[in-house]
């Protein structure tokens, strides 16, 4: 995959007029001479798979985890870039740029896909191809109305390609109704897709992956009987996945699609020299995050911050040698005996935000600087370890508090932490577990949407030290508001109704 992603199509945009008369250029690529080889399809899924770390409308770019991360009581954004220290803040409006983009991304990436499941049903492939691409692309699909549903709530569902300009306005379908095409794609996607891939195409959507992120949707729809169904089988045969020993080799490029992963963005310093070139030639397969959030003295933009309740949050358990959490030395950095920060000592940095920390977690902190502004580390989407996570939690929101110690207990196992006391309640296993997701995703997006929905938005926000508190609305930025700029174009479209 790490090759496979430099593969970019230019087709998917292609006219579908040409009268008879018109002679056809052999040197460029139109509707009637694309879509007919596997090698079409494998051009047009990487072109789909790429809007996921697109700079600006990627959720998985470095905009996109500043979107991600960025509304969470761990998390800050300084004043640099204004529309992200608006939605940090919560001061963000219905024209600020961030959610504006990765709406656009998201509708990008399910356009690209509606695309390829329309036109490999015709397409003249072998039928394992046809099953295989329409997998793949549903699965696409349904990670970019799950990110939709979780940022917006009600928006429009788009299954099929526009043939004319009276389907481009649409309007939005129920919060209810998006989940359910959520679950529908991953329930087709895990049908057909395999197990594994042949290494050249490591990193393609598995069946696993449609079964976690199903098991995930269950989740959030508070399903808890169906999200225990799907989860449970991924911790066994057919499937590897186990966490690794040293958590934080999940976050170095040399570990990249590691035994851990069920599906991780693809990043690599190939194609152009400009992260910031938009869709072409010039276009660089890396992103720009970790020198973005690296500190000035190594030549980052130091736009970003954890809080100090994350640093604190880290500490309120040692391990059973008396240690840090060791997925505290591997997620940030704080001024501890022998600490050291790309080959300098930690007094060599000036905490010019007044928290105790810098972030480490996805950084390339073992290089002197982040001076080539591109990194390689492979954003992970998908870990085991959420896995384990998540069927606890299914598992203690049902009563079964009993059978919610073994996985809860392989993630404190890994963190070096005694297994935990016999005997809990479900109330205390889900402060547990609330616990051990804070730090086990700590810059991995995760922290504002568990938040939401354990119903804990406000009272985690407000008894926090982060910048913007006080200005934070559980009513109003729960969801972003539909961006000014769709309201504007869609004439079918309705604000979310608290932004109205």
């Amino acid at each position: 995959m790490k090759k496979y992603i430099a593969l970019l199509v230019t087709a998917l945009y292609l006219s579908s007029c040409q009268s008879s008369l018109e002679l056809v250029n052999p040197n460029v690529t139109t509707e009637s001479t694309f879509w007919k080889t596997d090698q079409d399809f494998l051009s047009a899924l990487a072109a789909t798979y790429k809007i996921f770390r697109h700079i600006d409308n990627g959720n998985w770019g470095v905009r996109g985890v500043e979107l991600t991360n960025g509304r969470g009581d761990d998390f800050f954004i300084r004043n640099d870039v204004k529309d992200l220290y608006q939605l940090s803040t919560f001061t963000n409006t219905p024209t600020t740029g961030t959610p504006s983009g990765a709406y656009a991304g998201a509708y990008t990436g399910i356009f690209r896909s509606n695309q390829i499941i329309e036109n490999a049903a015709t397409a003249p492939i072998p039928q394992d191809s046809k099953k295989q691409f329409i997998a793949e692309a549903k699965f696409i699909r349904g990670v970019h109305y799950f990110n939709l549903a979780i940022n917006f709530g009600a928006v429009p569902v788009i299954t099929k390609v526009p043939q004319d300009r009276s389907e481009y306005n649409v309007k939005q379908s129920p919060e209810t109704a998006v989940w359910e095409q959520v679950v529908k794609d991953f329930q087709d996607a895990k049908a057909d897709l395999p197990v594994s891939y042949p290494a050249a195409f490591v990193g393609r959507a598995t069946k696993g992956a449609a079964i976690g992120y199903l098991g995930k949707a269950y989740v959030y729809m508070k399903k808890w009987s169906e999200a225990e169904a799907e989860l449970k089988p991924l911790l066994s045969a057919p499937y590897a996945y186990t966490l690794l020993s040293d958590y934080g080799q999940n976050f170095l490029k040399e570990y990249d699609n590691n035994s851990e992963s069920l599906f991780e963005i693809q990043n690599q310093n190939v194609g152009g020299v400009q992260p910031w070139a938009g869709e072409n030639a010039n276009e660089s397969q890396g992103v720009t995050t970790a020198q973005e959030f690296a500190p000035a003295e190594v030549q980052g933009w130091f736009e970003v911050s954890p809080t100090d309740k994350i640093f604190n949050e880290f500490q309120k358990e040692k391990t059973t040698t008396g240690d840090f959490d060791p997925r505290m030395y591997a997620s940030i950095v704080w001024d501890y005996p022998g600490a050291t920060f790309y080959q300098k000592p930690f007094s060599s940095f000036k905490l010019i935000f007044g928290y105790k920390s810098l972030i480490k977690k996805y950084q390339n902190y073992l290089d002197a600087n982040e001076g080539i502004f591109i990194s390689e580390i492979n954003e992970k989407v998908l870990r085991f370890a959420d896995v384990l996570l998540l069927y606890a939690e299914a598992l203690t929101m049902q009563g079964k508090t009993a059978d919610a110690y073994a996985p809860l207990n392989r993630i404190r196992n890994r963190a070096k932490l005694a297994n935990l006391a016999t005997g809990y309640s479900q109330t205390q296993l889900m402060t547990e577990i609330r616990h051990q997701r804070m730090i086990e995703f700590f810059r991995e997006g995760q922290r504002f949407y568990d938040l939401k929905r354990w119903g804990l938005l406000k009272q985690e926000i407000t008894n926090s030290d982060k910048v913007g508190r006080e200005f934070f609305n559980e009513a109003l930025h729960s969801y972003f508001p539909i961006p000014q700029n769709e309201m504007n174009t869609n004439t079918a479209i309705e604000q979310n109704p608290n932004w109205k």
